[in-house]
């Protein structure tokens, strides 16, 4: 008689069945069973939902995703093939709602937003020229002897 090895009868699957992930179910790339363990470890509340991490990962990926796809584009404006700190923080300054969500938060190496006040540009005329400032014409500096010539003349 020949050994008997796995399942056999009614419950018998031709593969083993493998687990599948919390976050494969929900068809999200953050870790869902990860957080709902920090959740719980947290100690937020007592309890904590089956959908709370669920809910949680895909927000939190929606704003990855969201925040990477700006940068992305800061990085190609700048002919860059890298992200680095800087396209992160052009991409959240220049969004309003990220700005908004993100207001006081400071990014590290992130630097700051290009921006030159207006009272600081040159004026410029009705034709599109810029104009240039004119000084009054101040008499050259008289020199000691010069003074003392006028005041003996009076």
């Amino acid at each position: 008689m020949p050994a008997k090895t796995g399942k056999s009868g009614r419950g018998a699957t031709a593969t083993a069945s493998k687990k599948t992930s919390s976050s494969t179910k929900a068809g999200l790339q953050f870790p869902v069973g990860r957080i709902g363990r920090y959740l719980k470890r947290g100690r937020y509340a007592q309890r904590v939902g089956a959908g709370a991490p669920v809910y949680l990962a895909s927000v939190l990926e929606y704003l990855t995703a969201e925040i990477l796809e700006l940068a992305g584009n800061a990085a190609t404006e700048n002919k860059k093939n890298r992200i680095v700190p800087r396209h992160i923080q052009l991409a959240v300054r220049n969004d309003e709602e990220l700005n908004k969500l993100l207001g006081g938060v400071t990014i590290s190496q992130g630097g700051v937003l290009p921006n030159v006040h207006s009272v600081l540009l040159p004026k410029k005329s009705k034709e599109g020229e810029e104009v240039k400032e004119s000084k009054p014409k101040s008499s050259p500096k008289k020199t000691k002897s010069e003074k003392k010539e006028k005041s003996e003349k009076k």
